[in-house]
């Protein structure tokens, strides 16, 4: 190996460790902490579990945990469905009006959720005279995550074979018919992605849910309105609880994919 390739190597090796520690080390210790006596200094380690026994007796956050669930799950389901329609008919159906679709459909991207929280809110308010509840916060949440979940969908059904519903529609099967037993049974690994990410990313949303739930708490919601009071332990144990669950969905799907268990889009 030349010097000049080895060194070329090294420094990318010493980049990519300094990006991860920069995106991870700051999770690690939140992490670490949780599990600490003393949150100001914890060095030495002094072990305990009294922040998570103290998270778990809190009523509090388990309405938050139950509440911000119900608001995830809400959001992903409204955003998988209208972003798998939305990805069919832009990739199936030929139209002039595709590039206006995917523009409508990638806009809130740009737009900051504190916009979109507000916006919502005084549409329900001000148009349709609704007080802030958990029915407004999940289509808010579903405006700004469907635009993940629809390039989730499109990067996937980029590969799938159109040919195929063709050939079931030849052969007699409706479009419905065509689409739970032929579309489907090919593309949920993509829509399952689609769903996790708007789940997450609706669950941890605050900007948006604040405005849009009134009185109804979230995780998001408490933890931010506990920072008034200082950092608790029942906050670094939050917070040590929810990256543990994101990076283990996460990992559970990498595996899936890594071991062929699942795979995106069909495949000649």
């Amino acid at each position: 190996m030349k010097a000049g390739e080895l060194l070329a190597r090294l420094t990318g090796g010493v980049l990519l460790l300094s990006l991860y520690l920069f995106l991870y080390a700051p999770i690690a210790y939140v992490i670490y902490v949780s599990f600490q006596k003393d949150l100001n200094w914890p060095f030495p380690p002094s072990w305990t579990l009294a922040h998570y026994t103290a998270l778990g007796a809190d009523q509090t956050y388990r309405e938050g945990l139950w509440n911000s669930i119900l608001l995830g799950v809400g959001s992903a389901v409204i955003c998988t469905v209208v972003a798998t329609m939305g990805s069919i008919a832009v990739l199936k159906y030929r139209s002039r009006w595709r590039a206006l679709m995917v523009v409508i459909f990638l806009c809130p991207l740009f737009v900051a959720d504190l916009l979109v929280g507000i916006s919502n809110l005084l549409f329900n308010r001000q148009i349709l005279n609704l007080p802030g509840n958990m029915g407004s916060a999940m289509i808010g949440n579903a405006v700004h995550c469907t635009s993940f979940a629809f390039l989730i969908m499109l990067a996937q059904l980029s590969r799938y074979d159109w040919r195929l519903d063709d050939a079931a529609m030849v052969f007699g099967a409706r479009p419905l018919r065509c689409f739970f037993e032929v579309t489907l049974p090919l593309i949920w690994p993509a829509m399952l992605g689609a769903f996790l990410v708007s789940f997450i990313l609706a669950f941890n949303n605050l900007e948006i849910s604040f405005y849009n739930l009134g009185a109804i708490p979230t995780l998001p919601t408490i933890a931010w309105g506990s920072l008034r009071f200082g950092l608790g332990g029942e906050l670094f144990a939050l917070a040590a609880l929810v990256n543990g669950v994101v990076l283990g969905a996460f990992a559970v799907m990498y595996l899936l994919m890594r071991y062929r268990i699942v795979s995106f889009g069909h495949r000649e």
